[in-house]
């Protein structure tokens, strides 16, 4: 099994930075432009859209071949953490966990946004040595971006807006 995780440290209230990912459209937001990556649907779960079997659909593309992935959320507890699992795609596990933990630094609310991903390449120990610094790279540069429009959206917003984002 392989392990990525990256933190960010964003000044805004935890509630802010949630609700930013409760947003219908979060998945287009959270797309590097440059990966061959379509967000396709978004279902909410039971708690709303960050909720126990909360659904998304994606289309990735390895040159011509397109590859589904559907990512299902096993696991909510809001403003903290929200967890899913790849249903289907090209992984033979993954999973992803968003983790929200609030800090106090020198009077300013801040949060940090943990994303740990434990997952295993098809055909383990044959494709590993091949593909598992490629994958961490990709994963590298996607959430940097990620956290990087994360960051961005929640400083911006006036204190108390976590509700009311665009």
């Amino acid at each position: 099994m392989l392990n990525f995780q990256r933190s960010v440290l964003i000044n805004a209230p935890i509630k802010a930075v949630w609700a930013f990912h409760e947003r219908p459209d979060i998945l287009k937001i959270l797309t590097p432009p440059w990966q061959p990556v379509q967000a396709l649907r978004r279902e909410a779960g039971v708690d709303g859209m960050l909720g126990l079997g909360a659904e998304s659909e994606f289309r990735l593309w390895l040159g011509l071949v397109p590859v589904p992935w559907v990512a299902r959320h096993v696991a909510c507890d809001p403003p903290f953490l929200f967890a899913d699992i790849q249903e289907r795609g090209p992984m033979e596990h993954w999973l992803h966990r968003h983790r929200f933990e609030s800090v106090n630094c020198a009077n300013q609310v801040q949060t940090r946004l943990t994303d740990d991903i434990e997952y295993a390449l098809p055909a383990g120990t044959l494709t590993e040595p091949l593909l598992e610094q490629w994958v961490t790279s990709r994963l590298d540069d996607m959430f940097a971006y990620r956290h990087r429009v994360t960051k961005v959206a929640c400083e911006r917003l006036p204190v108390g807006a976590e509700a009311v984002m665009p």
